[in-house]
């Protein structure tokens, strides 16, 4: 059976990675928003991950005329009111990296102990047909967060990310582990079961 192409509307090497993995069982071959004609992203400017989510779908269905799956993660810490959030990958700056909002994520919980480092990922996920209505899913993935960065896998926050379901931080989980485990690994899971029960 031929794969059918998804529009995936992220520039992220590394979501793209993890929907490839997640979407081929399904049938869809995942191809990236850049590929497929999307040559400015989305501004995310939304104050939720559902609006950046929804913004990014419709951009890319609008540009491309065909089925888009947007997603808006987050990384919320308790002890910072659930800072970052829906600012993640902007923590330090527009055009921090991920050193760089780790860094940064370090600083604000020095001196924190370990039992008042509490943190979820959290991800919302849009699968927008033209024409259609959105279906979205939600997933969270509880843990903590780690005094010192740890692994070289991943990618964002990952490496001080440790996952109650996990000895270790995410940064250390192989990509089929954290595929099976991760706040997108859950809120895939909804969509697939949506999925099936639209077949």
């Amino acid at each position: 059976m031929t794969a059918k192409p998804l529009v995936i509307a992220t520039d992220n090497p590394g979501k793209l990675r993890e929907f490839g993995a997640l979407l081929e069982p399904l049938g869809y071959q995942a191809v990236g928003q850049r590929a497929a004609g999307v040559e400015t992203p989305f501004d995310e400017t939304g104050t939720t991950l559902l609006d950046n989510a929804l913004g990014k779908a419709r951009h890319a269905v609008s540009l491309t005329g065909k089925p888009a799956l947007a997603d808006d993660s987050g990384l919320e810490v308790e002890a910072l009111g659930g800072a970052p959030g829906v600012h993640s990958a902007r923590y330090a700056g527009p055009d921090a990296d991920d050193a760089a909002n780790c860094a940064k994520l370090l600083q604000a919980l020095d001196g924190v102990p370990k039992n008042k480092r509490r943190a979820c990922f959290r991800c919302v996920l849009v699968l927008l047909e033209p024409d259609g209505e959105p279906l979205i899913c939600e997933g969270e993935w509880p843990g903590r967060i780690a005094t010192k960065p740890s692994g070289d896998g991943g990618f964002g926050y990952d490496p001080l990310f440790e996952p109650d379901d996990a000895p270790h931080t995410a940064a250390q989980l192989s990509a089929g582990e954290k595929n099976r485990m991760s706040h997108r690994a859950r809120a895939f899971a909804r969509l697939r079961a949506a999925l099936e029960a639209r077949a």
